[in-house]
C-alpha cells in the first residue's frame, strides 16, 4: 500500500508526463521529430518511475529488516526478563517454604 506521499509523487510525475506530451504534441515541428520528442520523454518517465520504483523496494526492505532485527531484539528481551521473574518467583517460593517451616516450629 502505497503513502500518501507516494501517491502524491506518482500524480506530480503522471502529471508531468501527460503535460510533457501535450506540449510537444502541440509545438510546430515534423511528426517524426514530434514522435521521438515523445518516445524520449516516455523512455525518460519511464526510467524515472523504475528509479523510484527501485528507491522505494530499497527503502521497504530495510524497513524490513529493521523491524524483523527489532522484533528479534524484543523476542531476546522477553526470554531475559522470563527468565529474571522465574528466578525470582523460585526464589520468593523458597522464602515462603521456609517460613512455613519455620512457623510450624
Amino acid at each position: 500500500m502505497a503513502s500518501n506521499t507516494e501517491k502524491t509523487l506518482l500524480a506530480l510525475l503522471a502529471g508531468a508526463a501527460v503535460g510533457a506530451g501535450l506540449g510537444i504534441l502541440f509545438a510546430p515541428d515534423k511528426g517524426s521529430a514530434t514522435r521521438k520528442k515523445i518516445k524520449d520523454g516516455f523512455d525518460h518517465e519511464k526510467e524515472r518511475l523504475g528509479e523510484m520504483a527501485e528507491t522505494i523496494k530499497s527503502k521497504f526492505s530495510r524497513r524490513k529488516h529493521d523491524i524483523e532485527s527489532e522484533f528479534e531484539d524484543l523476542l531476546s528481551h522477553t526470554h531475559s526478563k522470563r527468565e529474571e521473574v522465574i528466578a525470582t518467583l523460585e526464589k520468593k517460593l523458597a522464602e515462603l517454604k521456609h517460613q512455613a517451616t519455620t512457623a510450624k516450629n
